[in-house]
């Protein structure tokens, strides 16, 4: 499956961003999809996924209450509404595909290519 991120972009602290990842090749609703991100001088971390259905979700402490996973399957589109967004989020978000509900990067087979996001002070 080939997936483009898109969305990213420079916005204020507190403001919201909402991501999208177009995925096309496979039956989308067949994979679990995560989103990681890389921040500056940081390592890639597990931001959030969500099973094939969209009623399995999960969170990284650190997002979680500002920001929601969803899909629609029949657009097969997957989402990330970030909420309430702090300096600390600025990074290169990924989304990407697994065969199982996993915070875990080396679960997941499929990425994209990344959508920067910056959040100013």
């Amino acid at each position: 499956v080939q997936l483009q991120a898109s969305g990213g972009g420079l916005v204020q602290a507190g403001s919201s961003l909402r991501l999208s990842c177009a995925a096309s090749g496979h039956t989308f609703s067949r994979y679990y999809m995560g989103w990681f991100r890389r921040g500056p001088g940081k390592e890639r971390e597990f931001v959030g996924a969500i099973d094939w259905s969209g009623r399995n979700t999960a969170y990284a402490d650190s997002v979680k209450g500002r920001f929601t996973i969803s899909r629609d399957n029949v657009k097969n589109t997957l989402y990330l509404q970030m909420n309430s967004l702090k300096p600390d989020d600025t990074a290169i978000y990924y989304c990407a595909a697994a065969a199982a509900l996993s915070g875990s990067p080396t679960q997941y087979d499929y990425w994209g290519q990344g959508t920067q996001v910056t959040v100013s002070s």
